[in-house]
């Protein structure tokens, strides 16, 4: 069982910074794999970024690669979020999510309905 709780939402102009942060409680293992995804008003859910617990392994949407970076740190239990160059496109509720898996797979981390366990959202707000 794990609890998620996001923070470090806020507003800020385009083309500045926010670091997002996703504390993780209860049980986490060496197979898990962390996650952030988006939903802006009026549409889907997306993947942002993916990394696992173990090896550090990542990957990126199209969309933010280069701009964004996903991290984590052990010790204190928390995934982080580093996103620079913000555009007024990546304004959007983010949930961080997670789930145990028996491999890494690029294929699998971008798939929402593959995690079981989610925060329940911080807000970003980036102006134009």
């Amino acid at each position: 069982q794990v609890q998620l709780v996001e923070s470090g939402g806020g507003l800020v102009q385009a083309g500045g910074s926010l670091r997002l942060s996703c504390a993780a409680s209860g049980r986490t293992s060496s197979r898990t794999v962390m996650a952030w995804f988006r939903q802006a008003p009026g549409k889907e859910r997306e993947f942002v970024a993916a990394i696992s617990w173990s090896a550090g392994s990542t990957y990126y949407a199209d969309s933010v690669k280069g701009r964004f970076t996903i991290s984590r740190d052990n010790v204190k239990n928390t995934m982080y979020l580093q996103m620079n160059s913000l555009k007024p496109e990546d304004t959007a509720v983010h949930y961080c999510a997670a789930q145990e898996f028996s491999s890494w797979n690029p294929a699998t981390a971008p798939k929402q309905y593959e995690y079981h366990y989610w925060g329940r959202g911080t807000q970003v707000t980036v102006s134009s």
